[in-house]
């Protein structure tokens, strides 16, 4: 599952042509948010040095739990994290 940085899985996702990415999304930690999760579709995002952009917005790495499929498979799972509910 794991294999490399979320940077280099997330740019396989969106330059990839073998991938659409459509097909998966984020789950990031968001304080605030209903069990401190959010979901984020990655065909939204847009990739920086050490964040990456939602919009305005300007979210860390690091505050990426899971890079996960549509069908449910979890292509990257953030060292140590839980599986989200």
């Amino acid at each position: 599952m794991r294999k490399g940085s979320v940077k280099e899985a997330l740019a396989k996702i969106k330059y990839d042509p073998r991938e659409k990415e459509e097909d998966y999304y984020i789950i990031i930690e968001h304080r605030g948010a209903y069990g401190d999760i959010k979901r984020i579709p990655v065909e939204v995002i847009e990739l920086g040095h050490g964040y990456f952009f939602v919009g305005d917005a300007q979210i860390p790495y690091h505050r990426i739990l899971e890079i996960v499929r549509k069908d449910g498979r979890v292509i990257w799972r953030k060292r140590g994290a839980k599986r989200p509910v």
